[in-house]
């Protein structure tokens, strides 16, 4: 199991630290597309690859888990939410609730 959720998590923080640097480009068209300001787009950026950083540590550091995960996790439904808002298809809300799932299994397994 230990080696389960050390594979949730490194798909989890490698994922978000993937989109936040090398597909930047997009999402900055995401968060233009939802309205939202460049200095919140950059906070959210600071903060998922923060958390990211923190749901990697914690395979060598369990500790670290549990709540980086919930807060990824909240960050993801709200993802949901502005895609809903402007009614994207279902293919763009895939990718965040995939995450949204693997947060919640980490979030609950966590010690």
């Amino acid at each position: 199991m230990d080696n389960f959720l050390n594979l949730i998590q490194l798909t989890l923080g490698l994922s978000v630290a993937y989109v936040w640097t090398f597909r930047y480009f997009n999402v900055v068209k995401e968060f233009t597309l939802f309205g939202l300001s460049d200095l919140t787009r950059n906070l959210v950026g600071v903060s998922k690859v923060a958390l990211a950083t923190l749901i990697i540590a914690g395979i060598w550091y369990p500790s670290l888990v549990q709540i980086p995960a919930a807060l990824m996790g909240l960050f993801m439904v709200a993802a949901q939410y502005f895609h809903f808002s402007v009614k994207n298809s279902l293919v763009k809300h895939i990718p965040s609730l995939l995450l949204l799932a693997l947060s919640a299994i980490l979030a609950w397994s966590a010690n």
